[in-house]
């Protein structure tokens, strides 16, 4: 091993494969769920994402930059989605009054029926293929060890950088 290289004591062969199988599971699962998506005739589980944050933000809309921020998304890659959905009639752009560089997404009564519906779909591939197969116990823990991932990456994001 080479001396610039460093290593994690607590990568050791079981968090190693912890990490491994979570990575797996997640693709999988969302795979399944893409599918199940696929046969009812409905959008990918891309613009539920989108639809869901939209609903869930105050007069369902938020800036574009924002949008990407929340779903995860490149800026490039929000755009082309945003403009699909757009062409859907699912949302709308609306230019910033206060700033004429900023655009807000803005959920649609269509996009708002559209997520209610994908959800019903959704929430019985999150059910089959996920919740069925953990107890209540387990789904604490997991909860808890999420929370805390979540919580370090949250202050990650906050630290100046050098």
């Amino acid at each position: 091993m080479s001396k610039t290289m460093s290593t994690n004591p607590a990568l050791d062969p079981l968090r190693s494969s912890v990490w491994r199988s979570l990575l797996t599971v997640h693709t999988k699962l969302l795979d399944r769920i893409a599918q199940k998506l696929t046969q009812a005739d409905l959008p990918p589980l891309e613009w539920y994402d989108v639809l869901l944050t939209l609903k869930e933000a105050p007069d369902n809309s938020l800036r574009l930059s924002e949008l990407a921020e929340k779903v995860l998304l490149t800026r490039s890659n929000l755009t082309r989605l945003v403009d699909r959905l757009e062409k859907a009639d699912l949302l709308y752009r609306k230019s910033c009054p206060s700033d004429r560089r900023g655009t807000y997404a803005v959920l649609t009564e269509a996009g708002l029926a559209m997520q209610q519906k994908m959800w019903i779909v959704y929430a019985e591939g999150i059910s089959e293929h996920f919740a069925s197969h953990i107890s209540e116990d387990e789904a604490k823990v997991l909860q808890t060890i999420c929370d805390r991932l979540l919580s370090n990456s949250a202050q990650l994001n906050t630290k100046p950088q050098n």
